[in-house]
């Protein structure tokens, strides 16, 4: 059975669809996502200096709270052109993130974009994103449907 949201782009997306999931950082997370970008920013690590900046905890790093997108992209088969993050809040490890794509412009040739708001667990808004990307157009799609119809082997969501 195929992950819900790779069956919707299966079955077409449109303008005004939306997809919403959610998920918990923790430190361990944003430790490996550090040791990976290099982003070795004290506001992370250290929680003195995480308070000399206005923080009641060390938070997460914005990008990894932002990288929620790629589990809607891949997913769908979205190929990103460009993001554009605007980050309101922070995010402490053990919150819980919920992010809520729309998608809201599509063009015949598969240009889209869409809007990523992402709200802790109070329903404060701690992110923001548009997104700009393709869509998979039909013969895309078709693909999308095989792989699916296979097992999706190399997708560990479906």
């Amino acid at each position: 059975m195929a992950n819900p949201i790779r069956q919707r782009a299966i079955d077409g997306l449109k303008e005004g669809h939306s997809f919403t999931y959610s998920r918990t950082f923790t430190q361990e997370e944003t430790e490996h996502f550090g040791n990976i970008t290099r982003d070795y920013n004290p506001v992370h690590y250290d929680l003195r200096w995480a308070q000399a900046k206005g923080f009641k905890g060390l938070i997460c790093h914005g990008l990894i709270v932002g990288s929620m997108i790629c589990e809607f992209g891949g997913q769908v088969g979205w190929l990103a052109t460009g993001m554009d993050f605007k980050f309101i809040k922070p995010v402490y490890f053990g919150d819980n993130i919920t992010c809520i794509i729309t998608i809201t412009r599509i063009e015949k040739s598969g240009r889209s974009e869409a809007e990523a708001i992402f709200t802790n667990e109070t329903g404060q808004q701690v992110c923001y994103a548009h997104l700009s990307g393709r869509v998979p157009l039909q013969h895309e799609r078709d693909i999308l449907r095989q792989m699916v119809e296979e097992g999706d082997p190399t997708n560990k969501l479906a």
